[in-house]
């Protein structure tokens, strides 16, 4: 009795919510009457026999751009810029219940069409036939729900994989002096427009506004941890130090060492960063080390090849996003990136012109922190010694 009670309650308050809805459209579109019959019919279909849910948008199957995601058959990269095993692996990563009509899929899409074309809300609402105002929802929904799910494709490697991931630079060096390398770093320059305040802080030595993105790679391009924000203008070693992994020396654990190029500093302490010899060099066997360094820590370049041609559209021009946003969309190619190598979606790196290089680091006398220039001597001297190494796959 009290279940039937609750029921037709229910369905009472469900009835008077689309009597509500129904004078809301009756008031507001000053329309013929003949014209608001689709929405009436649409709220008609949605409170017979009671359902306790209302339909609020179709997904209508004909628009063109959806065809390549609903013809399975047919390869989406070129419109969306991931394989479809990569799109389902991110459908997987992300999904979580909806409270409106707009189905997780299509969410994806859109945000990933309006990322890979770098189009505006309104070209992307066209392509859609969707609201504008329902796709700067999505894609800054979107770009949040990436940002709390970083971590599930973002992260450093565990304590069991940390051997692999030194072989895998060990590889790329040709040496095993480089098998305790467990990660590439390096920064990167996105292009923003000029800033309405602060404008210096973003002009960088290059002389183009931008923001600093911070990254770590393991030896197959995978991206372990990202660090974006700082303006242009800010130095490599300043990022740096104010970065999560250096403050709490997060990575990597004693034993390991980071490889990166001279923007930054020689340390041991509080994490372990080597670095090439600086010009002019001493001697063919600093040159000789200086070589096999390159050639591992080059992993890193390639990384940030392989998502700038990915999501060339976006990078090869300023972003057409406010400044708070700017590191949400670096984010999300950052984590879209790592989604994408983990289904074997590889991209072809993009060529582009070598930046200027940032000027040299030094240490700072501030800081608790102890060089690493004795670490790098003994590796040279291993690297010089004869070697038999062999590369394991």
């Amino acid at each position: 009795m009290l279940e039937s009670c609750q029921t037709k309650m229910s369905r009472t308050g469900i009835i008077s919510l689309g009597m509500i809805i129904l004078r809301m459209l009756l008031r507001s579109r000053k329309r013929h009457r003949g014209e608001l019959l689709p929405d009436i019919n649409i709220l008609a279909v949605a409170l017979q026999g009671g359902q306790e849910r209302i339909q609020y948008a179709r997904l209508n199957c004909r628009v063109p751009v959806l065809r390549s995601y609903m013809d399975v058959e047919r390869d989406m990269k070129p419109v969306f810029r991931l394989t479809r095993q990569a799109f389902h692996g991110l459908v997987e990563m992300l999904d979580q219940e909806k409270d409106h009509g707009w189905g997780h899929h299509l969410e994806l899409l859109i945000f990933l069409f309006w990322l890979a074309h770098a189009t505006s809300y309104r070209v992307t609402a066209q392509a859609f036939e969707v609201p504008k105002t329902t796709v700067c929802r999505v894609v800054h929904r979107t770009a949040k729900a990436i940002r709390r799910n970083k971590s599930k494709a973002i992260f450093f490697p565990s304590a069991d994989t940390l051997h692999e991931v030194g072989q895998g630079f060990g590889n790329l060096a040709q040496h095993e002096a480089f098998n305790k390398a467990v990660g590439a770093m390096d920064g990167y320059h996105i292009r923003i427009k000029p800033p309405k305040h602060n404008e210096l802080d973003y002009l960088n030595y290059n002389q183009f506004h931008s923001i600093q993105c911070q990254a770590i790679c393991d030896s197959n391009g995978s991206f372990l941890d990202i660090f974006v924000g700082y303006g242009g203008s800010v130095h490599d070693t300043c990022i740096f130090k104010n970065s999560p992994v250096y403050v709490d020396a997060l990575y990597p654990p004693p034993g390991y060492f980071l490889l990166a190029d001279d923007g930054y500093p020689c340390l041991e302490l509080p994490v372990t960063v080597i670095t090439p010899y600086g010009h002019p060099l001493q001697g063919r066997i600093q040159e000789k080390f200086n070589s096999r360094h390159s050639r591992a820590h080059s992993i890193i370049e390639r990384s940030f090849g392989m998502m700038k041609a990915r999501w060339h559209a976006t990078f090869i021009k300023a972003l057409e996003v406010r400044l708070h946003f700017c590191s949400e969309v670096v984010l999300a190619c950052a984590f879209l990136h790592n989604i994408c190598l983990r289904h074997g979606d590889v991209m072809d790196e993009l060529e582009e012109l070598p930046e200027e290089p940032a000027p040299p680091a030094e240490l700072d006398e501030g800081v608790q922190e102890q060089s690493g220039v004795h670490i790098r001597d003994r590796l040279c001297a291993l690297v010089s010694a004869p070697s038999t190494y062999r590369p394991h796959y």
